[in-house]
């Protein structure tokens, strides 16, 4: 199975919706994907990537299944103490690493002003739910890697996200740390990653990275990264 990730076009946060720069993004996404194969398109049910994902399901005449664990996620204070700049993923990961704490090793999380943020209770959400999903689409998780178990593998499917939801997709897919692919994979808007994971029923098996956030079709025509 081919899965390609996609982050939402360029956003109005107030209304979760497209801009209109965000609409021409996604219709430069959507040319970039129609000779991709794409069977089945996934979107999370915010209202900025269902918009986006719709750029390519109306050009390939398919219908849009919506995830809800895959909505952007929060983050904050927990408990109402002090958080770094508000536990803001990207900056709370690039403020550790000022700190000379590697994003690989997870301990520094265990501490304060880190460890109350909700982000972690997010991601968990995130891992949880991604592993019922692949299960039903025919990956079932054992340990750090997957049982092939369905019969319908070998197909391309397209997820619509954010940066947030889709990290923690990743931070689960791949066995890294939630942190480390936050500065690790910066997705720009429309964005496209694409993972492959063997088909053949009953092997074990684990994601193969084959692009990582990919937007020269917007080259010239976009802005610069924004969470």
């Amino acid at each position: 199975m081919k899965i390609i990730l996609v982050r939402h076009g360029h956003p109005d946060y107030v209304n979760d919706c497209l801009t209109p720069l965000g609409h021409e993004q996604a219709a430069k996404a959507a040319l970039r994907l129609k000779n991709e194969g794409i069977e089945k398109i996934y979107s999370s049910p915010f209202g900025r990537a269902y918009e986006t994902a719709l750029h390519t399901a109306e050009l390939l005449s398919q219908d849009v299944t919506k995830l809800e664990f895959m909505r952007e996620i929060k983050w904050g204070s927990s408990d109402g103490e002090e958080i770094y700049h508000d536990g803001h993923p990207w900056d709370t990961s690039l403020y550790a690493v000022s700190l000379g704490y590697s994003l690989m090793d997870e301990s520094w999380t265990k501490n304060k002003p880190f460890c109350n943020n909700i982000v972690f209770s997010e991601t968990e959400r995130v891992a949880r739910e991604s592993d019922e999903w692949l299960e039903a689409i025919g990956y079932k998780r054992e340990g750090d890697n997957y049982r092939v178990v369905g019969d319908e593998t070998n197909k391309t499917i397209a997820l619509f996200s954010h940066g947030g939801s889709s990290s923690a997709l990743l931070s689960r897919l791949l066995n890294l740390p939630f942190f480390y692919l936050c500065r690790a994979i910066c997705p720009d808007f429309t964005s496209i990653t694409v993972l492959s994971l063997s088909d053949e029923k009953g092997t074990l098996t684990t994601p193969m990275i084959e692009l990582a956030n990919d937007s020269r079709h917007i080259k010239g025509n976009g802005v610069s990264y924004e969470m």
